[in-house]
């Protein structure tokens, strides 16, 4: 069951804390500047992805091994309550980091997107859920399959995709969504639907 949870929560949270981030805008501009390169696209946005979370899941497990249970608790809650609070600020997009480079479609993707999500929420969600679960891979693979979620539709569909459901409105879904769990977290509450004793 564990693993399960750990799958489908860090899918559910990325997915809806990376619409309107960064990294969508991101996809946007690069279906705009390598028109007809979408699966390559796609394919970096997976690459980059998945090894930047893998390090992420890794590095909040450690945590979770050298922090004690209750400090893990506050912290996490915490977290999660400031990724609530940031959500809710638009991400922009710098033109001049969005300039293809030379190397095409694949590279430029694979290297913009490893860049442009460290430090990123959904980077630092991956940790705290690195931490909150005990599967490094569950967390790695649900967050990569929420960005892929979330990112896919904006390189196949671009900017009308943004016209029909605004950003500025999942941004507060997303804010929602993370200041759930951070109540949840510090109210002691088991996903599983029982209060942790």
């Amino acid at each position: 069951m564990n693993l399960v949870e750990a799958l489908i929560a860090s899918f559910g949270l990325v997915a809806i804390a990376e619409i309107g981030d960064k990294t969508q805008l991101l996809s946007f501009v690069l279906a705009a500047r390598f028109r007809g390169q979408h699966w390559r696209i796609i394919l970096g946005i997976f690459i980059a992805t998945i090894i930047n979370h893998a390090l992420a899941a890794a590095a909040g497990d450690w945590v979770a091994q050298n922090i004690s249970a209750q400090a893990m608790r506050w912290i996490l809650g915490l977290v999660f309550l400031a990724f609530a609070a940031w959500a809710l600020i638009p991400d922009t997009l710098d033109d001049d980091d969005a300039k293809p480079r030379k190397y095409g479609a694949l590279l430029t993707t694979v290297v913009l997107f490893f860049l442009a999500e460290m430090g990123d929420k959904t980077q630092l969600a991956t940790v705290a859920l690195g931490a909150k679960y005990t599967s490094v891979l569950m967390v790695a693979i649900g967050t990569t399959l929420g960005m892929m979620a979330a990112n896919l539709p904006a390189v196949l569909i671009g900017e009308k995709l943004a016209e029909r459901f605004p950003l500025s409105k999942m941004r507060f879904v997303a804010a929602l969504l993370f200041a759930l769990f951070g109540i949840l977290i510090l109210l002691q509450f088991d996903f599983g639907l029982a209060l942790v004793p």
